[in-house]
C-alpha cells in the first residue's frame, strides 16, 4: 500500500509519545511528485536532502536527560522521503527513552530512517546521521549562501504560481558559469497550506539565464503547495528544460518548523555535498 500526504499526520492532532517508537515514521514515495515534473524513471540529478534536528534529548541510564544537535543526510536515490511531521514526533518517542550512550542513539536513528527512506527499494542503503554533542554547540557556523543575489534586481511581480515561461536564457552567445542566490523562495506546506520560507542558490554552466526572469520564477512559487523536496526538483527540471546548461546544481535551505529544517540539492552531475552550514534566517 503506497503512502500519501493525506494519510499522515500533517494537520491533524497528534498525541506526542514519548517512548522509542520507530512506526511513527510516515514514508511517502517520491515518484508521484516526480512523474508531475516529466521524470518517468531514472532522475537526471543527483543528490540529497540534508536535515537539521535542533530538539533531539533521550535519558542516559540514571535518567538524566541528553541533548544534541543531528544532521541527516538522505540520499535523493532513495524511492521515499520522510513526512516531517512523522520525523517530529519520531524524535519526540526518545524523549523518556533510556539509551547506554549517543552512539547507541545515532545507531537507532541511522536504521529507522534508513529503513523508512528504503522500504521498497530492491537494493536498500543507509543514510548518513551525525550526532554533535553540546560541548561542539559553539562550533556549529552561520553563514549565507555564496552568490550574486538575485534580490537586487528591481523587478515587478505579478505571478504567485509556478510560471517556467519566464524562464529565459541566451542560446546565441557564449555560456558563462555563474552562482545566483534569493531569498526571496516561499512555498506552502502541500497539506497544510503553512508557509514554507526559504533561499535558494543556483550553480550552473551555460547558456546565461536571464536575471530578471529568474528572480520572477522563484518568487511564483509564493503560494504553491508542495514538499520542500519537491519544489527544489521541480525548479531543477524547469531550468534544465527551458535553458539548457551544460551543468547544473540547485540548492534550498528552508527555516525550520518543529525542531527540524530540510536542505535539498539536486545537481546534474556528481558533486561534493555541501557542509550543512544554516543561514541566519534557520
Amino acid at each position: 500500500m503506497t503512502n500519501t500526504p493525506e494519510q499522515s499526520q500533517l494537520g491533524k492532532a497528534s498525541a506526542y509519545t514519548d517512548q522509542y517508537d520507530p512506526t511513527l515514521l510516515f514514508p511517502i514515495p517520491r515518484a508521484g511528485k516526480r512523474a508531475e515534473i516529466g521524470i518517468a524513471d531514472i532522475p537526471p540529478f543527483f543528490g540529497a536532502d540534508l536535515w537539521t534536528a535542533f530538539e533531539v534529548s533521550w535519558l542516559n541510564l540514571r535518567g538524566k536527560p541528553q541533548v544534541a544537535l543531528v544532521h541527516f543526510t538522505i540520499p535523493c536515490e532513495s524511492p521515499n522521503i520522510v513526512e516531517s511531521k512523522s520525523f517530529k514526533l519520531y524524535l519526540n518517542s526518545f524523549n523518556n527513552t533510556r539509551f547506554g550512550d549517543a552512539s547507541e542513539v545515532q545507531a537507532r536513528l541511522r536504521a529507522d530512517i534508513s529503513e523508512a527512506v528504503w522500504r521498497g527499494a530492491p537494493h536498500p542503503a543507509t543514510v548518513g546521521v551525525k550526532l554533535i554533542a553540546p560541548e561542539l554547540f559553539d562550533q556549529e557556523p552561520v553563514h549565507e549562501l555564496d552568490g550574486l543575489s538575485l534580490d537586487r534586481l528591481d523587478v515587478e511581480c505579478t505571478r504567485y504560481q509556478p510560471a517556467p515561461d519566464l524562464l529565459k536564457a541566451q542560446f546565441d552567445e557564449a555560456p558563462v558559469t555563474e552562482v545566483l542566490t534569493s531569498n526571496l523562495l516561499k512555498s506552502n506546506c502541500l497539506v497544510t497550506g503553512q508557509p514554507d520560507w526559504g533561499s535558494v542558490q543556483i550553480r550552473y554552466t551555460g547558456p546565461q539565464i536571464d536575471q530578471e526572469g529568474l528572480l520572477q520564477y522563484i518568487v511564483s512559487f509564493r503560494n504553491h503547495n508542495e514538499f520542500h523536496e519537491q519544489c527544489v526538483e521541480r525548479i531543477f527540471m524547469d531550468l534544465w528544460t527551458r535553458c539548457k546548461p551544460i551543468k547544473l546544481m540547485v540548492y534550498a535551505r528552508y527555516t525550520r518548523r518543529g525542531g527540524l529544517d530540510i536542505n535539498p540539492l539536486r545537481t546534474s552531475h556528481p558533486h561534493a555535498l555541501p557542509a550543512n552550514v544554516r543561514t541566519a534566517r534557520q
